[in-house]
């Protein structure tokens, strides 16, 4: 049995989540409701996210967005923060809200019949947070301790570097979601509340149930605890600024002190989730920087030529055109080898098309490993929010094996032409100065 076989018999034989068994609600004040009941366990979790993010923001305010969202569990108008948490503790359940570019993420688990405390306490934090000043101090602290780690950080430094190349400047993508320290140190906690009031609310919010409860009484629970919540003034998502395709290389050195290794980063703005060549781009990332020993950007900058510490690539995807990208991190004797030696690959996966036996091997590496992220409700509910998000289908896992196995040679070097480009690009480099 050949290794795609194996992996397509593994799919068929695992019970994937689908229009059968994910049942699926939408409430008159627009939350849509995924519930899937799973009870081989005790456990439920929930995830799901908000329609606010840092495109809502403007430059000056960078990192608002994500300052509001990590605020929310830091106190509530009915539970300050030591309730709040001793209320999660005391029945062994965890919850946590994070900001991000197009959406505020949650997660959470608890027991089956812990299930309205967790979404009591979720309500309580989305709709009602207090802000208080010390805790929310304290958060600006951390925050700002973890920004200047960050201006330490080598491969941190060329990310940031690589967006502020690879998007024009009133991109949203050109920031940070963490913002600046400049930024985050303006931020008031009027700022803050004023974000949340005007940009919270119930519009587009996604909440996935999986796990030991009942999908009726699941809904149940969400219609009592979230079917009041309306904001008439919540906000319609911005449209993004185009990304246009870079023309010749833009390129920027940055000086870290201290450091013994530079870190480089090259790429491109890729496709979004929502492009029909999404799958073709993201399998070449397999073959170029991933499958194996990070793909063939491995093999060759690390292991045969020896240049680099790590070397991979990434397709980040998303609701707009995120960055496809390289990393690397060398010795900075090596940067300019490493940097040619990079381009090389990236000229010829867009000039030549990958081997029939590269292509299935990848195609039976993305299929063989689907059952591996829904072995758990954690997984499950990532991969029900995925579909939900990205208007997939609630049945994309059942036909995911087909439409992965239907993509052709032809469709990888299309995707690799239209986005990649070993003359058009944006590098940036970190670390110590050249002698």
């Amino acid at each position: 049995m050949t290794t795609s076989e194996r992996a397509e018999r593994t799919g068929r034989d695992v019970a994937l989540p689908g229009p059968h068994d994910i049942v699926r609600e939408t409430l008159p004040n627009g939350i849509t409701v995924l519930v899937r009941e799973n009870f081989s366990n005790q456990s439920v979790v929930i995830s799901g996210s908000l329609a606010v993010g840092s495109v809502f923001e403007d430059a000056t305010q960078a990192g608002l967005s994500a300052f509001t969202a990590s605020a929310l569990m830091r106190g509530t108008q009915r539970r300050d923060f030591d309730t709040l948490h001793e209320a999660l503790e005391g029945i062994g359940a965890s919850l946590g809200i994070g900001g991000d570019m197009h959406s505020t993420g949650f997660g959470g688990k608890a027991l089956g019949e812990d299930l309205f405390v967790l979404l009591d306490i979720l309500s309580d934090a989305l709709r009602e947070p207090a802000f208080p000043t010390d805790q929310t101090e304290r958060l600006r602290g951390e925050i700002l301790t973890g920004l200047r780690i960050r201006a330490q950080d080598t491969r941190a430094v060329a990310g940031e570097a690589f967006r502020k190349l690879a998007y024009p400047p009133d991109h949203p993508y050109s920031r940070s979601v963490s913002g600046e320290i400049a930024t985050i140190s303006a931020l008031t906690l009027d700022d803050l509340r004023a974000f949340h009031a005007r940009h919270y609310g119930p519009k587009g919010m996604i909440l996935v149930i999986v796990g030991a409860v009942k999908a009726a009484e699941a809904l149940d629970l969400v219609r009592l605890i979230f079917g009041g919540w309306q904001n008439p003034d919540q906000p319609e998502p911005p449209e993004l600024p185009e990304a246009p395709r870079l023309g010749e290389a833009a390129k920027k050195v940055e000086f870290v002190p201290g450091k013994t290794q530079s870190d480089i980063v090259i790429g491109w703005p890729g496709p979004s989730r929502f492009d029909p060549d999404f799958q073709a781009a993201n399998l070449l990332n397999n073959v170029l920087g991933v499958f194996g020993m990070m793909g063939r950007l491995g093999k060759n900058v690390r292991e045969d030529q020896g240049l680099a510490y790590y070397s991979y690539s990434r397709l980040r995807g998303g609701e707009g055109p995120g960055p496809w990208s390289v990393a690397a991190g060398v010795n900075p004797a090596n940067v300019g080898r490493a940097v040619e030696s990079i381009l090389k690959e990236i000229e010829v996966i867009t000039s030549a098309p990958v081997s029939d036996e590269d292509l299935a091997d990848n195609k039976a590496n993305f299929t063989g490993r689907l059952p591996l992220t829904v072995e758990s409700n954690e997984g499950v509910a990532a991969s029900i929010l995925n579909m939900e998000t990205y208007h997939l289908g609630l049945d994309y896992l059942l036909r995911y094996t087909d439409m992965i196995n239907s993509i052709t040679r032809d469709d990888l070097m299309a995707a690799a032409r239209r986005y990649l480009s070993p003359t058009g690009y944006a590098l940036a480099v970190a670390g110590p100065a050249l002698e």
